[in-house]
């Protein structure tokens, strides 16, 4: 069990420089969707705060979490 969470754990330090690039990337995208975007306003809110608390995981080095949290802001803008 010990060795199946040091690869669990491992994998996640390892992965993290990979989203961590990613991260500036997709809030730019969601940025750049927003300007386009046929949203209600509160979908637009919900995009919003999204986004700002991806931006707030990843400036705390949480870039896992702002990857997924970024996601969900990208899926409902329909954008990849």
């Amino acid at each position: 069990m010990k060795a199946l969470v040091s690869a669990a754990l491992l994998s996640l330090a390892l992965a993290g420089p990979a989203f961590a690039s990613q991260c500036p990337s997709d809030i730019a995208k969601i940025d750049q969707a927003l300007q386009t975007a046929s949203l209600s306003a509160d979908q637009k809110a919900q995009v919003m705060e999204l986004r700002n608390e991806g931006e707030r995981l990843h400036q705390g080095g949480q870039h896992a979490a702002s990857v997924e949290t970024l996601a969900q802001a990208k899926e409902i803008l329909g954008v990849q």
